[in-house]
């Protein structure tokens, strides 16, 4: 009896895509509040697509067999959602002048699919756990990150952009936003172009990110690092 009122009502695929919902939009708020590409309604989408996709391709292919028989290959839908969230994935990488950014996003974002796949197949101890692991590995060892780049090396960033009323404070905001110190600030008029110099401490990795991004507003010309 309570077997029919779940299949009547969908209870079971309605429990995994709520769960779904709370598991990507765990991993989603985490990548928002670090201002991270793939956010908050991404990841969530994601995972829900995840679990709808495995839910009734497994469910299509009982009803069609009257229950999945011994030695049917399941897998060919987990790897064809992988696949496709693998070009989600690429449009999280952005590429300028040899640096790379975006890779952690897209990492996550290929995880919570793979939370999703765990859920509509029924997983959930697993989907629950592994949505732990990863708030571990992006909050937890983002901290150590910070720890490490504190003990990191300074450099700075001369900044050629046009003018305007708060590009100082926009090209500030988008620097710190990629995990840098800002030391110091200062700027000069030169000719047409106004010049911000930066003197920062960080990895490498997180300058070459900040290039990328400083690249990408509209008002700036060139970016260099003293080099």
């Amino acid at each position: 009896m309570f077997r029919q009122v779940v299949d009547i009502f969908r209870l079971e695929l309605m429990l995994q895509l709520g769960l779904a919902t709370l598991l990507g939009g765990a991993i989603g708020l985490e990548r928002e509040l670090g201002g991270k590409p793939a956010g908050l309604r991404t990841n969530i989408l994601i995972c829900i697509g995840s679990v709808l996709y495995t839910h009734l391709s497994l469910a299509m292919l009982a009803a069609a067999n009257g229950g999945i028989p011994p030695g049917t290959d399941t897998t060919r839908v987990a790897a064809q959602i992988v696949t496709g969230v693998g070009f989600i994935g690429a449009g999280t990488i952005l590429h300028a002048r040899g640096a790379v950014v975006g890779l952690t996003s897209a990492a996550t974002i290929w995880v919570v699919a793979a939370i999703g796949v765990a859920l509509g197949s029924g997983y959930y101890l697993e989907g629950v756990g592994t949505t732990l692991v990863v708030l571990v590995v992006l909050a937890g060892l983002g901290r150590v990150e910070k720890i490490v780049q504190s003990h990191s090396t300074r450099a700075t960033l001369t900044i050629h952009a046009r003018q305007g009323p708060t590009v100082v404070e926009d090209l500030e905001t988008l620097v710190r936003r990629t995990g840098l110190d800002v030391v110091t600030i200062s700027n000069r008029q030169e000719n047409v172009d106004l010049v911000i110099e930066l003197e920062l401490r960080g990895s490498k990795r997180l300058y070459d990110q900040a290039i990328v991004t400083l690249l990408h507003h509209d008002h700036v010309r060139t970016v260099s690092t003293g080099e």
